[in-house]
């Protein structure tokens, strides 16, 4: 018997790309198909995900399409250095590193634009951002792109709605196949993996409050529930709530929930979530956190002013000491819990989501030039696409609609 291990006593980058290889049996398809169609011969792809091994297959499998990759992270603190190099020794471009300041992270933004890319991946906006406000020779270049998430889109609706926008962009996050699962499930697992192994706290027995309950919230307070916590919600939306509230959870303002909750999670996509008064109603010992895409959800500003004391209790947990003597903890800075603190969604959530990113990019590449509206859905066909293919890789089957029932379905009442 042999054992292979790398040299550093830890798993590589390309052994972590491997692994999520081997679990992404829809993405691995799709690497065996585009390697025969090449459906991105010629082209340039810009790419801004998370980078970490997921993230990396996916680039290998639209390279595998023969695109030009240009690769940066959506995230400093995500960013895994091991993987980045082996996209790197792969002969991928990569503008990336982990723990980037502001300025380098921009830096790599800027970089991965300037190759006059023909198709944008982004995850949150900042690519498209930078486009259009400091790199816009490089918009003549640019068929089309695809956005990973609920921010990216919402800046993206901004942007339509103020005559912005110069290309069309297809919204990945409201695809069925990507938001139905990756934002509940994915969000709901990988939140709570990246808290667990920061806090190495119990959750069973404490009060969680969720600020938000869209796909992503109602994930993450699943999951609590399931751990065993009390569950309450914030939110704006009164649909939402009441749905909350049928779910079995407690619903009230942020104002009252500060004074009861354990841990904290938010996951709305707006700023100024928890501010100043909440953090200062809050119980000794509160631990915060961010599962939406930007660091703003959390205060981190103004509980750094007013904090006393700051210091670091663990690898990624921050305490701060407020002006009342309690002491609060947030967690990988307030960014992105489950991916600055984890790994990230599983892989084999991520290989949906993936899927529908590779065929949304095929589709802006076989329709260029043809596309008369700038926020496009991910066309149905390509959703039960992905799901038909899912579904046979899980071994199940399910009922198809007889000429009949077709008929039926289809004919007039009257």
């Amino acid at each position: 018997m042999s054992i292979i291990r790398d040299a550093g006593l830890a798993p590589s980058g390309e052994n972590k790309i491997e692994w999520v290889k081997r679990n992404c049996p829809l993405l691995r398809s799709l690497e065996e198909e585009f390697s025969k169609t090449r459906p991105f011969e010629g082209k340039r792809i810009a790419l801004s995900i998370h980078l970490e091994a997921k993230t990396a297959y996916l680039c290998k499998v639209l390279a595998a399409g023969g695109a030009e990759m240009y690769i940066t992270g959506s995230n400093p603190l995500s960013t895994q250095d091991d993987v980045a190099a082996a996209l790197v020794k792969a002969g991928l471009n990569v503008y990336a590193w982990h723990g980037a300041t502001a300025e380098e992270y921009s830096a790599h933004i800027r970089e991965t634009l300037s190759h006059h890319a023909n198709i944008i991946i982004d995850d949150g906006g900042d690519l498209v951002h930078m486009l259009h406000t400091e790199l816009t020779d490089e918009l003549k270049y640019v068929i089309g792109g695809c956005e990973e998430t609920t921010t990216g889109i919402i800046r993206l609706n901004a942007m339509a709605r103020e005559g912005k926008l110069r290309f069309p962009m297809v919204r990945v996050n409201n695809a069925d196949c990507k938001h139905l699962f990756d934002n509940r499930y994915g969000t709901g697992q990988s939140v709570w993996d990246g808290i667990n192994r920061t806090t190495n706290l119990i959750v069973a027995g404490k009060t969680v409050v969720v600020a938000g309950y869209g796909w992503c919230g109602k994930g993450v307070a699943m999951r609590a529930k399931g751990f065993g916590a009390r569950v309450i919600v914030t939110e704006v939306d009164p649909i939402k709530a009441i749905e909350a509230v049928m779910d079995g959870f407690d619903v009230m303002p942020m104002r009252e929930a500060a004074a009861k909750g354990d841990f904290f999670i938010t996951v709305t996509g707006c700023a100024g979530v928890i501010t100043e008064p909440d953090l200062l109603a809050m119980k000794e010992g509160a631990i915060l956190c961010n599962a939406g895409h930007f660091d703003v959800e959390i205060d981190m500003k103004r509980l750094r002013e007013i904090a006393s004391q700051i210091r670091e209790m663990r690898n990624n947990i921050m305490g701060y000491t407020l002006p009342n003597g309690k002491h609060v903890y947030v967690l990988a800075e307030g960014r992105l819990v489950n991916l600055a603190a984890g790994d990230g969604h599983p892989a084999e959530i991520m290989d949906m989501s993936f899927a529908i990113q590779a065929l949304s990019a095929k589709y802006l590449v076989e329709h260029e030039g043809r596309l008369s509206e700038l926020l496009i859905d991910v066309p149905r066909e390509v959703d039960l696409d992905v799901a038909r293919r899912k579904l046979a890789f899980l071994g199940k089957k399910i009922d198809e609609l007889t000429p009949e029932q077709v008929e039926y379905l289809n004919k007039s009442a009257v």
